[in-house]
């Protein structure tokens, strides 16, 4: 090679080296896309936070406002600088464990300590404005109020004129002002900011209408506006009078006192309670409630006693089943396994809820499949009665969840050395021995911890219990809305949302965090003797 050769070369390759850095910073640079496609979510993300602070500040939700706009800072922040990679994938997940896991169960638990429910949803002022509304009755001989309806930001108001010729304005919880407005033959029609509600916009909001009350002042015992069909307004005056010095309601027609005794609610003497009342702080008495009275104490042991027959048989019996299966599909010597394991698994690809409908429709009395076709058209109650709708449960539950067990067991088994199960066949060992001294131990290695998932999740196993019978059949000897199959969570759910009966929130909450605790204790127990089995691998 020449000496120019070698000079060419030598410049050649101090030029790529002078470009690589470049090659490198240009590779590692995001794409336009991808920087536009940041921008854009955390704009939208943004927009979403302001206006849920805003709308929180509305509502005078300090604290809620502030912790939503400091984390929208904080995750703009780690998304716009460079670097922090690990932080921007936590991050998407944490807001979902704290939005959908920890708020959750945090409110649970502080709702547990409320009495929180019917009759006991909002504050003491909101609660103190819906007894003076409930007792709002038209004063006789009252002045009517031409008005017309005004709308602005979706909220309906009242445009009102006076006797004395004044234009005011008023809403829900919003007392009337002196407004700025627009005459038309002597009454108010129209306001700045404002949009007027012609005849059909009237018809549309009747109902909306006919319900709302417009303060006449800041006072509401001062009686508040009230119109019967858009065009007037008339005067009426409260029969339940506030007193605020006192804290207490005094009857007007019938002279009688409710004073606020600290139960949430305005009691009078003989123990007539006004409702609504309000939300306050109860302590432990929802636990106490549920360990001491008696209409509830008898319903709450019976269901737990048959929660945990339903799920440690669902437990066992599926176990049990699904290894029993597993041993024998696993048998090389068995022709047609791999249809024969379709056919097994079929339940598991149902859902669990069509399936228990399935089942409800086919254990109906009348024209179920089961007692139509064959029990010859017998008339078994096999949901009505309590023991036999037990026993349905137990079957449907053992329906549905031994193929989940035939699956984990099918892939335990497979994983055994056979060098174990020949050398136990050398020793005389049979085929009872094998399993249960070789084959068992090392299936409770790996399917112990899922044998205590499965009994977490039975139970709580809402769908199977709701869908199939819905809890029932009532227990008609108390006075609580809970059935003979009812387990722990159908009942929480009854009680909150009970169809029968009153919500009580407060006390469904107080279940919420028995079933939790229990749920917890038997879970560290028998992880703590699952360790010993560690010692097999």
């Amino acid at each position: 090679m020449t000496t120019t050769e070698l000079q060419a070369s030598s410049g050649t390759d101090r030029s790529r080296k002078r470009q690589r850095p470049t090659t490198r910073a240009v590779a590692g640079a995001p794409s336009t896309w991808v920087v536009l496609v940041k921008i854009l979510s955390l704009g939208v993300l943004d927009a979403v936070v302001i206006y849920a602070a805003f709308i929180l500040a509305l509502n005078e939700d300090w604290v809620l406002a502030a912790v939503a706009l400091a984390a929208a800072a904080l995750i703009n922040w780690i998304y716009i600088r460079r670097g922090s990679l690990p932080a921007k994938y936590l991050i998407p997940g944490t807001v979902f464990l704290l939005v959908f896991q920890m708020y959750a169960i945090i409110y649970s638990g502080y709702v547990a300590f409320t009495n929180y429910g019917d009759g006991h949803i909002g504050s003491k002022e909101a609660a103190v404005e819906a007894l003076i509304n409930k007792s709002l009755t038209r004063v006789p001989d009252s002045p009517a109020y031409p008005m017309v309806v005004v709308e602005q930001f979706g909220q309906l108001s009242f445009l009102v004129t006076d006797p004395d010729g004044e234009a005011l304005i008023g809403g829900e919880d919003r007392p009337l002002q002196p407004a700025d407005a627009d005459f038309e033959d002597g009454r108010a029609v129209a306001v700045e900011g404002y949009t007027t509600l012609d005849f059909a916009g009237v018809l549309a909001e009747q109902e909306q209408l006919a319900a709302m009350s417009v303060p006449l002042t800041d006072d509401p015992n001062d009686g508040a506006l009230r119109t019967p069909d858009g065009s007037q307004a008339f005067v009426y005056s409260a029969t339940m009078q506030y007193d605020e010095t006192a804290d207490a309601f005094i009857d007007t027609a019938t002279g009688k006192i409710y004073e606020d005794t600290g139960d949430g609610a305005f009691v009078a003497a003989d123990g007539t309670q006004l409702m609504p009342g309000w939300k306050i702080d109860v302590g432990f008495e929802n636990f106490v409630r549920a360990f001491t009275e008696e209409s509830i104490r008898g319903p709450l042991i019976a269901v737990v006693l048959w929660t945990f027959v339903f799920a440690g048989f669902t437990v066992a019996a599926t176990f049990a089943v699904g290894v029993f299966l597993a041993l024998i599909l696993n048998d090389w010597r068995l022709r047609f396994r791999r249809t024969f394991r379709v056919l097994v698994i079929l339940p598991y690809a149902f859902p669990v809820f069509l399936s228990a409908l399935i089942w409800s429709g086919m254990l109906n009395p009348q024209f179920g499949f089961i007692n139509q076709v064959l029990f010859g058209g017998a008339q078994i109650p096999w949901l009505t009665d309590p023991i036999l709708a037990k026993f349905s449960i137990l079957m449907v539950s053992l329906w549905l969840g031994y193929p989940y067990m035939f699956l984990v067991a099918t892939g335990a088994l497979q994983s055994i050395p056979e060098e174990l199960v020949e050398a136990a066949k050398v020793d005389g060992a049979g085929p009872w021995a094998v399993f249960r001294r070789i084959k068992l131990p090392l299936l409770m290695v790996s399917m112990a911890p899922l044998l205590i998932a499965s009994f977490a999740f039975n139970f709580n196993n809402f769908n199977l219990i709701y869908m199939l019978t819905r809890g029932g059949p009532q227990d008609i000897t108390t006075d609580m809305n809970v059935g003979a199959t009812d387990i722990l969570i159908t009942l929480v759910y009854k009680v909150a949302f009970g169809e029968t009966g009153g919500r009580d929130f407060g006390l469904a909450s107080a279940f919420s965090i028995i079933i939790f605790v229990l749920v917890a204790v038997i879970s560290v127990i028998s992880f703590r003797r699952t360790k010993t089995l560690e010692e097999l691998n």
